[in-house]
């Protein structure tokens, strides 16, 4: 089990967030398989709660099982 990189916080990991300075954009995506050396892993309630820079936006790609293909 991995632990939530956000400071003082020992819940379970359950997303990983990426940044996309290229993009300005923050992707906050399901937990990566393996551990991720410029990612964060974050709890259900971290990753909820993220937010971007003023100019950023934030993308939250669904889950495998959620991916409408009809749209």
């Amino acid at each position: 089990m991995r632990r939530c990189s956000r400071t003082a916080c020992t819940a379970e990991a359950v997303a990983t967030l990426s940044y996309d300075y290229a993009d300005s954009t923050v992707v906050v995506g399901p937990l990566s398989p393996v551990r991720e050396p410029h990612g964060y892993d974050l709890c259900a309630r971290h990753a909820e709660r993220t937010s971007a820079p003023r100019g950023w936006q934030v993308v939250r790609p669904k889950p495998m099982g959620e991916i409408d293909f009809m749209a």
